[in-house]
């Protein structure tokens, strides 16, 4: 077994780190999502697939690439993006590179809507996350959760 995978026991500190991790991997998307839900009748799903679109040329992303970035699966990325389309925010598109794929594209409508809910989204970053971080280095803190996420 490698060091990294040893079978040390965690000491009360890295087991207190672990418990609330995972406590604030379960509430803290509840809470953004529910703070969207209530002042922006928005889902923190729509909202990704919306701020995810507005960060790209053209403001296109290939559904599969959408649903990647999002963390959904292909079949619930497709059902969200129905209900976007139908509510003016994006379109899908044929993908010209593959005929058998197809493309997510921002409208005008969902860039507003996006720039709507922006405000709401930030103040609940805010409150549930920042807030609470008082003094710690954030630049160490995003290298690493970037070093977790890809591990």
């Amino acid at each position: 077994m490698s060091a990294s995978g040893s079978s040390v026991p965690l000491s009360p500190e890295e087991e207190a780190v672990m418990r609330a991790l995972g406590r604030f991997l379960l509430v803290v998307p509840r809470a953004l999502d529910a703070d969207l839900m209530r002042e922006q009748r928005m889902s923190a799903s729509e909202y990704s697939v919306l701020r995810h679109l507005s960060e790209t040329p053209d403001r296109l992303m290939r559904m599969s690439e959408l649903a990647a970035a999002c963390d959904m699966s292909l079949s619930g990325m497709t059902r969200l993006a129905a209900k976007l389309e139908s509510l003016g925010y994006l379109e899908r598109i044929r993908c010209e590179e593959d005929a058998r794929g197809a493309n997510a594209v921002l409208t005008d409508a969902g860039l507003e809507r996006l720039r709507e809910a922006w405000p709401t989204h930030l103040a609940s970053v805010r409150r549930h996350i920042f807030d609470h971080l008082g003094d710690l280095d954030l630049k160490q803190l995003a290298v690493a959760f970037s070093a977790m996420a890809t591990d």
